[in-house]
Parts: C-alpha cells; sequence; structure tokens
C-alpha cells in the first residue's frame, strides 16, 4: 500500500479509534503492557514546564481547553491492533552514520534528564477545520544530546526511525540536532506514562514537523543516513521537511449552530515553532475584523481567539485567518491534506436567534 493510501485510510482508522483503541487496550493487558504502564505511576520531571498562565484558553466561550486530556488526544494511525511493547522491553538502537553506536534502554531514558513542555500536535490528513490538533504536557528526553552523545557523522543529513510495527519515518537531522527545536523521545503524556495507542512506552515528538515526518510512535530504531539512501516518503511525492502550516479554526458557533445576537466567535489559531501574531475574523464576507488573542504560552503550542459583537438574527457565515510571527497570513487558497498539510480559510455557517434562549 502507498504512503497516501495509509494516510488516507488513517481516517477510517481514527473514526474508529474508540473500537480499535479499546480492542488494542484488551490485548495490552493480556500481555502485560497495561501492567507495564501502571506500575511506572505518575512521571515527575527533573525540569518542570511553567504553569499555564491564566487566560491562556477562552474555553467558558467555546474554546478548547488550552491542555487536552489524554483520552481527548487525537489519534491518527495504521494500526487497528496496537503494538505490544513493555517497558522493560523496550530498546532504541542509535546507528548507521555515527561515530559510536548506543543501544538505550527504559532505565537508561529514565536516568537522563527528563524534561516536560507543552506542544500542539497537528496531523498531516487534519482538513481545514479538522479536529486532528491538540496540546498536552510532554515529558521526555532531548534527542539533540543523544545525537551528539552517538556524534553524528559528516553527511548524515536524515534520521530514519523505525516502530516496533515496521513503521518508518525519515526526519531532517539538522532539525533533530538543533537545541532550540527541543525535539524530544517522550514518555508521558500530561505526567502521565503515554497511553499505549499514543506510542508506549516511548515515542518521538518534534514540534513544528506533520508527524509523517518526525512522530515515530512505539519507536526501536534510529538510523542515521541520508534522504539519497533513504527515500521511503520522497519516492511517493511526500514532503522532506513538512513543517506544519500556518492555520486556524472556528470552534464556536459549530457548523449550522443556532446562538443568541451575543455570542462570541472563538477558536484556536497555530503555527509551531513562529507563533501567532494576530487572528481576524470576518462575518458575511464583510470587513476583517481583528479577534482578542489568548495568553501566549510558547510559540510550539496554538493561540485562542475571540470576537465579541452583536450579531444580527438570521443567518450568517464566518471566516477566520490567521498571521504568524514571521508576518506571513495563511493563504485562502484551499489544498487538500496529502502531500504537505491542507491549507484553506476555515468557515462556519450559523443562525443567530431572537433574543431568546438557544
Amino acid at each position: 500500500m502507498s504512503r497516501r493510501a495509509l494516510l488516507a485510510g488513517s481516517v477510517a482508522v481514527a473514526a474508529g479509534a474508540g473500537i480499535a483503541a479499546a480492542g488494542g487496550q484488551l490485548l495490552a493487558g493480556g500481555s502485560g503492557v497495561e501492567a507495564s504502564r501502571k506500575a511506572i505511576g505518575r512521571v515527575v520531571p527533573r525540569v518542570a514546564a511553567p504553569p499555564i498562565p491564566p487566560g491562556a484558553d477562552f474555553a467558558s466561550d467555546g474554546s478548547p481547553t488550552f491542555i487536552t486530556r489524554n483520552s481527548d488526544f487525537y489519534r491518527v494511525d495504521v494500526n487497528l491492533t496496537l503494538p505490544q511493547l513493555r517497558a522493560e522491553d523496550w530498546r532504541l538502537r542509535v546507528h548507521g552514520m555515527v561515530d559510536r553506536e548506543l543501544t538505550l534502554n527504559w532505565a537508561d531514558l529514565r536516568a537522563r534528564k527528563l524534561i516536560e513542555r507543552p506542544v500542539t500536535m497537528t496531523c498531516v490528513s487534519n482538513e481545514v477545520g479538522g479536529p486532528y490538533l491538540s496540546t498536552a504536557q510532554f515529558t521526555g528526553v532531548l534527542l539533540a544530546d543523544i545525537l551528539k552523545e552517538a556524534g553524528v557523522a559528516r553527511g548524515a543529513d536524515q534520521v530514519f526511525t523505525t516502530s516496533v510495527d515496521g513503521w518508518t519515518c525519515g526526519t531532517p537531522t539538522a532539525t533533530l540536532t538543533d537545541p532550540a527545536r527541543q525535539a524530544m523521545l517522550v514518555i508521558a503524556m500530561n505526567r502521565e506514562p503515554l497511553p499505549i495507542e499514543h506510542g508506549f512506552p516511548v515515542r518521538m515528538l518534534v514540534p513544528g514537523l506533520y508527524g509523517f515526518v518526525s512522530g515515530t510512535k512505539w519507536v526501536t530504531d534510529m538510523e542515521l543516513t541520508t534522504f539519497d539512501a533513504k527515500r521511503a516518503w520522497l519516492q511517493r511525492g511526500w514532503g522532506q521537511r513538512a513543517p506544519i502550516k500556518t492555520m486556524s479554526r472556528i470552534d464556536s458557533p459549530g457548523a449550522f449552530g443556532r446562538v443568541r445576537p451575543d455570542s462570541p466567535i472563538t477558536g484556536v489559531a497555530w503555527a509551531q515553532t513562529r507563533g501567532i501574531d494576530k487572528v481576524e475574523v470576518r462575518i458575511d464576507h464583510g470587513q476583517w475584523l481583528p479577534a482578542e488573542l489568548s495568553t501566549e504560552v510558547n510559540t510550539d503550542t496554538w493561540r485562542m481567539f475571540r470576537l465579541r459583537g452583536r450579531w444580527e438574527p438570521g443567518l450568517h457565515v464566518a471566516e477566520v485567518r490567521a498571521t504568524d510571527k514571521t508576518g506571513y497570513t495563511q493563504t485562502s487558497d484551499r489544498a487538500a491534506p496529502i502531500s504537505d498539510g491542507a491549507s484553506g480559510w476555515h468557515s462556519v455557517q450559523f443562525t443567530v436567534l431572537p433574543n431568546t434562549k438557544p
């Protein structure tokens, strides 16, 4: 099956994630994986993330909460049966174009400096206005430190990772060795061991890149190589760098919602590694209006917006666009998610009721 078919098919997998995850959890429990996860307990990082500041979301007005609960975090993958790997059995081999080959186990990771950071993840298969967007406090070990220890050979421009289930992924070496990017081998979400469906015991996380070039779950192999030598994604027409695009989404009113005349328009915007500078909303194709922004947490996380006003009763259309801190305003040109992320303005149609409760 081509990568294009895999990712397109993953939407169906996501739709059935409840059934798949439930079945996978039962299998995991039978094989001792859930017991292994529970035995770890709460994961406390050595370097904790700063507290989330007040005003980081507008959840009371219809935006998502800033931190997504693990049970609500989106899931897109190609597994109907979850991989079964206990923490005590996990190994990661770092090899290829390196000065010294490394093999890490769970105890090695736990003994290293664990850092915690809030990061927003976005799936490349997310449609304009789609749900595949979530934020968690991730705890893990910096990949830059591990690669420095292994010693990256000159010319090794790709880190080729493999999951225990055979999934492969190619990430630019320069991104993983950049200390400012803070790419991680993750072991916990919101201070709980990774849920099995999110890659327990260990997954990769690279802020600002779509997962198909950065987000290997259940990772067990890391080979330093070149993009010329291994082209699993590129030969099928997929992107090599795959930076997450500057995008925005209206969450309230929902599509075809019925609201009061004074109901605010709220949602989220994201431009990981660049940050959101401005969000604008327009009603019925009129003038763009600047929306209020929530308190910024960091440039690797989403930012909520809110537009207050009083809307005339009747049918309306709201559109949204975001501008990141480089000055780039998201394009109105529509593009499908495959092969390097969707683009376009999100819009919703809603009805404002007379001065009565909706």
